[in-house]
């Protein structure tokens, strides 16, 4: 598996992010939490990009959805050594070379850690939105029914048709998926087999596509939103995933 030029690329967004560096059983989180009361039970993992849980990006939108009355956990599965946003457009950035020190023997540790912790400190439903990289540990989180609804937008690395059929077989979480125009790692192709496979009421937990025009692989957490369509693209990916959240967890 490899990642594409897409996700490295993109734009910084600009804000003063409100949540929280929380240590959950020695992993570091970034934690949104809601102004009012909220439903205690209840956790939004957010998997984030290859830039991790530092890119101000992240953190804005795990504050929105805190905003819109859900917890929200933002896990640094990349153990401190998440692509510096510095890096982000460079060309001369070894991606290669940083992934093959981020597989899942590195990075899926501390998932585990911080979802065993909230258990017990009382968590007992699940929904993970995941982006780029965090798309492939969201699909497997839902294929163990660890979580109970799931969104992905423009996810990396799933085998295509592979995993949705493993989806419609064994999973029970309602899926959203946040497509685009211009993805490599989630092209044209693999939108109209999730859509075969998962689509017209043949997943009976819920299944949902949407389809932004004009966009790129990492719209959705890092476009640009100078571009008219870009900023349509994400700010409609987290209305969709905050409606599906609404309407599923």
């Amino acid at each position: 598996m490899s990642l594409c030029k897409d996700c490295i690329q993109g734009v910084r967004h600009e804000g003063e992010p409100q949540g929280k560096l929380e240590t959950i059983d020695g992993v570091a989180c970034y934690v949104a939490t809601p102004t009012v009361d909220y439903p205690k039970d209840k956790v939004i993992l957010f998997l984030p990009d290859v830039f991790g849980i530092e890119l101000i990006n992240a953190k804005l939108l795990a504050d929105d959805f805190a905003t819109n009355g859900f917890k929200v956990i933002v896990v640094d599965y990349f153990n401190g050594d998440a692509i510096s946003d510095e890096d982000m457009n460079s060309p001369s950035f070894d991606i290669k070379a940083w992934f093959a020190k981020h597989g899942t023997e590195q990075t899926r540790p501390p998932l585990d850690k911080v979802i065993a912790k909230l258990k017990e400190e009382g968590v007992t439903k699940f929904g993970a939105t995941g982006y780029c990289f965090g798309g492939r540990y969201t699909f497997d989180l839902a294929f163990e029914n660890i979580i109970q609804c799931t969104v992905v937008s423009h996810p990396s690395f799933l085998r295509i048709p592979d995993d949705l059929e493993r989806y419609f077989n064994d999973s029970q979480a309602p899926l959203l998926i946040n497509s685009c125009e211009i993805d490599q790692m989630f092209p044209i192709a693999a939108q109209a087999k999730a859509d075969e496979i998962l689509g017209n009421g043949k997943f009976t937990p819920g299944y949902k596509r949407e389809y932004f025009p004009g966009c790129t692989h990492g719209f959705a957490v890092r476009g640009d939103m100078k571009d008219p369509l870009v900023k349509a693209g994400k700010e409609g990916s987290f209305k969709a995933a905050v409606g599906f959240f609404q309407e599923h967890l």
